[in-house]
């Protein structure tokens, strides 16, 4: 087969549209914590110095959502006026109202007296062999970077960096195989340092930065796979001192590409961050993801994309579709058969199986959901739907 490129994008912690994540799923974790049962539906909107937080909730928790909004915004770094926009003088708008009675009844009580979905629609999970997590290198990569740029800017090894940033990585191919990274792209918010005081001296600071970033960020990053002919781009509009919400607003769920497999894949179309596990748009792609991590680890497949799809108040869901792109080493009906066998995939199903009544969201909703090592801290466990533990089972049921 022919080479090709294929590339994949993230954003960094600091990017509006990931600080409206963050601030969403911290409300939901908030909720969760107190009351395990919440459904919550909470979207951001930041700004120049303000925070607006809306949404749909049912719970018996009460949280001070400024207080969450404020915390949330200083870990991330915005911590200081001369960005337009920190955690101690932000504007912080709240409008919570009630979840539908319409929603909730079908939600409560399903087809069959279990929890019904939350919502309709199809959701997908993706798996291959390109990388130890079995991601797509493309994106595992994309997202290192801005998980190294934000541990390099609290470090302080190189001064002045901001907490917004965006990471590109483009992949050479040979057919299905990476063969080598053909481009990066780091853009990074930068403090005054960076930008001199004319044409002249802000080249040569950029330059400058470019060389830093590269050998604290890039070379660690990219390890084995960098080498002396990657093309980078280091701030390749020649500045970037304006960014965050200050430079752009951010919406909750506007990330949905990097959240998931960059590009590879298909995509239902639902966002993630501030939705409890009743909204399948979230809980379903964790699940499906969950599958299709252990379809490949089992040996059944180089490549794994499962679908799954529900009507809102329903129980089973309508459908599941395996997807091996010919790398299949069983029968795709048959792996399909193995699924339903070995996952539970109602909505009560999903959620008992990953955990999903825990406040374990606020760290998805930086650095990616997929792809992540699983943890346990203080007693909850966090990324679930990254283990293995199903492989053997899958492989027993296909026969």
């Amino acid at each position: 087969m022919p080479t090709s490129l294929f590339t994949s994008e993230s954003v960094s912690m600091g990017h509006p549209d990931k600080v409206s994540d963050q601030i969403s799923d911290a409300v939901l974790d908030a909720m969760l914590a107190q009351d395990p049962n919440s459904r919550v539906a909470c979207e951001t909107m930041v700004s120049t110095g303000m925070v607006i937080v809306a949404g749909e909730v049912r719970t018996e928790a009460y949280v001070e959502i400024p207080d969450i909004v404020r915390e949330t915004v200083k870990r991330i770094g915005y911590t200081s006026g001369d960005m337009a926009f920190d955690s101690v003088s932000c504007a912080v708008l709240s409008s919570i109202k009630q979840q539908s009675p319409d929603i909730a009844m079908g939600v409560d009580t399903g087809d069959k007296g279990e929890e019904g979905a939350g919502d309709q629609g199809m959701m997908f999970g993706f798996a291959c062999k390109e990388t130890d997590e079995l991601m797509p290198l493309p994106i595992q990569l994309a997202q290192h970077l801005v998980a190294k740029h934000a541990s390099v800017r609290e470090a302080g090894g190189v001064e002045q960096l901001r907490p917004d940033a965006k990471s590109q990585v483009t992949v050479e191919y040979d057919g299905a195989t990476p063969k080598r990274v053909n481009t990066v792209v780091l853009s990074t918010q930068h403090g005054p340092k960076w930008s001199g005081t004319d044409p002249a001296s802000l080249k040569k600071m950029q330059a400058q930065l470019k060389a830093e970033c590269t050998e604290a960020i890039l070379k660690p990053t990219l390890g084995d796979w960098w080498h002396d002919d990657i093309i980078v781009h280091v701030n390749p509009t020649g500045k970037f001192e304006l960014g965050g919400p200050h430079g752009d607003v951010g919406l909750t769920g506007r990330k949905i590409i990097v959240d998931t497999y960059g590009g590879r894949g298909r995509h239902g179309g639902g966002a993630f961050s501030g939705k409890d596990a009743t909204k399948v748009d979230r809980s379903a792609a964790y699940m499906a993801r969950y599958i299709a991590k252990n379809v490949v680890a089992a040996g059944l497949a180089d490549q794994c994309e499962i679908q799954l799809s529900y009507a809102i108040g329903v129980v089973e869901p309508t459908s599941v579709h395996v997807d091996c792109f010919g790398t299949a080493t069983a029968d795709e009906q048959k792996i399909a058969k193995a699924v339903r066998e070995v996952f539970t995939l109602t909505p009560r199903g999903i959620i008992t199986s990953l955990g999903l009544t825990n406040p374990i969201f606020r760290p998805t909703a930086y650095h990616g959901h997929f792809g992540r090592d699983p943890y346990t801290k203080d007693g909850l466990d966090y990324f679930t739907w990254e283990k293995t533990d199903k492989a053997e089972a899958l492989k027993k049921a296909v026969g």
